[in-house]
């Protein structure tokens, strides 16, 4: 997605809902992950997103996406980004999560209003309160996500 004035704050929205269920698919094991990744068992990798969003997100919400990829060298740790399709009332997004040691980053890729405003502020504020309302878990700490820019 071309970044714009507003695309930092609809990250960090993003970033602040699907915080918790970055947290949960970072309790698996990276080396797990990069091998459903590299032997392309994506409906496993859907299983375990669905897995880890159902706990705080509203059936038909989050999604894996078509696919991921994952960096791996003998001198770092390992990092693995997973596509993701969120789909809270009136929006869809797609976006990708990178799972790193010690944290976790989002960037969207793609963001579609269905009944867009021509005010992007407005579109922003629609984001954030549908996010809200697809959500079980009202999160504000945005300490275990970063945004991706």
């Amino acid at each position: 997605m071309k970044k714009c004035s507003y695309s930092a704050e609809r990250e960090e929205i993003l970033a602040r809902a699907i915080s918790p269920v970055a947290a949960e698919l970072r309790l698996i094991d990276a080396g797990d992950l990069i091998s459903l990744l590299k032997f392309e068992y994506y409906s496993s990798l859907s299983d375990l997103v669905d897995s880890a969003a159902e706990l705080y997100f509203h059936p038909g919400t989050v999604y894996f996406g078509i696919g991921g990829d994952y960096k791996l060298d003998w001198d770092t740790y390992p990092s693995i980004t997973l596509d993701l399709e969120i789909k809270p009332k009136g929006v869809t997004i797609y976006a990708q999560l990178l799972l790193a040691k010690d944290h976790a980053c989002v960037n969207i890729n793609y963001i579609n209003f269905q009944n867009p405003s021509s005010d992007p502020n407005e579109n922003t504020a629609f984001l954030a309160d549908s996010l809200r309302h697809a959500a079980f878990y009202r999160n504000t700490d945005v300490t275990a996500m970063n945004v991706a820019h």
